[in-house]
């Protein structure tokens, strides 16, 4: 039942329960819809949209679906868009995991999700003192290098170290472009990709939107077991392997280096490219192995370093680095889909990374994380007992707690925003079946030590109310 008549009807049903709610009041979740009407999820999801194109609701990611605040009344020249569902067909760009973890809190709300430095961490002053040395000079505003500025191509590849040369390296608009890029670039639609599970929700929906197989392969302590990816690799034929080494989102685990090597072993055997995202390396407290592409003699790793998560969510630039054919295509790649990356945005980064304030920057955002990042976990040990960290992370912005088995992990979620914290859902970070309930709680986008403390105990009484919920 998830063909287009399904959709009108229930987008019928839902306008004559919607004319009986008042503006602001909040529809049934999707999952209840479901059940109640007997349908598919993804019809439910183009009957509200259908709701939200005529004006009549609005969709907050993470929060639900509401009432518009004046709901049009539907008269004749008013366009009927119900086509487009038809048109359009049934692929779905799923960005409600992305959607929900780039949402801003409302006021009051504690975020303890989100992956960016918060406002007052970010160097706006330098950043605004080197895009104004930037902008100023007149070659600014030329056609840069399709490839990138050649500084900030030969910076990229002194960062990374071992025998990278500016020449292996491509300029891309973020982390995030830099995924497309190779998800689309390195496998053909239909084809596998094999992802650490649990892993980034961003390069979950990336790949998927690549019309690939996100395929799970397990970790532990020390991120992926090196003989699972083996026996994957063999029962799936796949060619692509994503992965974040250092400092993993969300469980904050590192690969020691002997199994970075064992990891490359394995991809060169099955003939495989590895996708090293390095997005943390500014966000560790301490020495980290080298990134794996050092290690790699074979072309195997295709390299992305991004600068964003480090300094600010609008500096989006990355270098990806990458060898051979490989290297090629995904040029090719960003040439088609958006020729370059804007030179003032390449020129400022490339003045603050030259500046004395990067220095500083990174020696300030580093003391704050470690003591966040303990002011969190004690915060949890305090009033979350029941949770299970799965680890203390040597940097990075994440904890990752295991709930008892009986916790209702999407009504957790909801009852703690209504206490006033957001937190992300354990699921989002799956590629298939999670193993239980989890959540991930961040750091750094609280305002203070204090509001981290806080938040933990809003979360816990919403833990605590949907326990005393199952006892009466």
């Amino acid at each position: 039942m998830n063909d287009d008549s399904s959709i009108q009807r229930l987008a019928a049903i839902l306008r004559s329960e919607v004319a009986r709610l008042g503006p602001g009041d909040r529809l049934p979740a999707s999952r209840e819809l479901v059940a109640r009407h007997g349908v598919s999820p993804v019809t439910v999801s183009r009957a509200l949209a259908v709701l939200a194109a005529e004006g009549r609701v609005v969709t907050r990611p993470g929060s639900g679906t509401f009432v518009a605040s004046a709901p049009p009344a539907r008269t004749g020249d008013t366009a009927d868009l119900s086509w487009q569902t038809v048109s359009l067909g049934d692929r779905v760009i799923d960005d409600s995991g992305v959607a929900a973890l780039l949402a801003r809190p409302s006021d009051g709300v504690i975020p303890l999700t989100g992956g960016y430095l918060h406002p007052n961490l970010i160097p706006v002053k330098a950043l605004a003192a080197a895009a104004g040395r930037a902008v100023r000079r007149a070659s600014t505003w030329l056609h840069p290098p399709l490839s990138g500025l050649s500084g900030l191509r030969r910076w990229f590849a002194t960062e990374v170290g071992g025998d990278v040369t500016s020449s292996d390296v491509l300029v891309v608009a973020g982390g995030q472009a830099a995924l497309t890029h190779c998800f689309r670039a390195l496998a053909a639609p239909g084809q596998p990709v094999l992802v650490e599970t649990p892993t980034y929700p961003g390069a979950l929906a990336a790949a998927k939107a690549a019309g690939l197989r996100p395929v799970a392969v397990p970790i532990d302590h020390e991120g992926v077991r090196p003989d699972l990816l083996a026996e994957t690799f063999a029962v799936t034929g796949a060619r692509v392997f994503y992965c974040q080494p250092t400092l993993h989102n969300p469980t904050g685990a590192t690969v020691p280096r002997e199994r970075r090597e064992q990891v490359l072993a394995v991809a060169r055997a099955a003939g495989a490219f590895v996708i090293e995202d390095d997005y943390a390396r500014h966000l560790a407290l301490g020495p980290m192995p080298p990134p794996m592409i050092t290690l790699d003699g074979h072309g195997s790793v295709v390299y992305i370093h991004s600068l964003t998560k480090i300094t600010s969510p609008s500096v989006r630039v990355a270098g990806l680095v990458a060898r051979g054919p490989a290297a090629h295509r995904l040029r090719a790649a960003q040439l088609v889909e958006s020729f370059f990356v804007a030179r003032p945005l390449q020129e400022t980064a490339l003045e603050f990374l030259d500046s004395p304030a990067w220095r500083r920057h990174l020696a300030a955002v580093a003391a704050e994380l470690a003591t966040r990042r303990d002011a969190l976990a004690g915060a949890l040990a305090r009033h979350l007992p029941d949770g299970d960290l799965h680890l203390l992370p040597q940097g990075g912005v994440h904890l990752w707690v295991r709930l008892p088995r009986d916790v209702d992990e999407a009504a957790l979620v909801e009852t703690a925003r209504q206490r006033g914290v957001l937190v992300s859902p354990g699921r989002i970070y799956y590629p298939s079946e999670p193993p239980g309930p989890r959540i991930r709680v961040t750091h750094i986008a609280a305002t203070h030590l204090p509001e981290l403390s806080e938040g933990v105990r809003r979360l816990a009484a919403a833990l605590a109310d949907q326990q005393v919920a199952k006892t009466s």
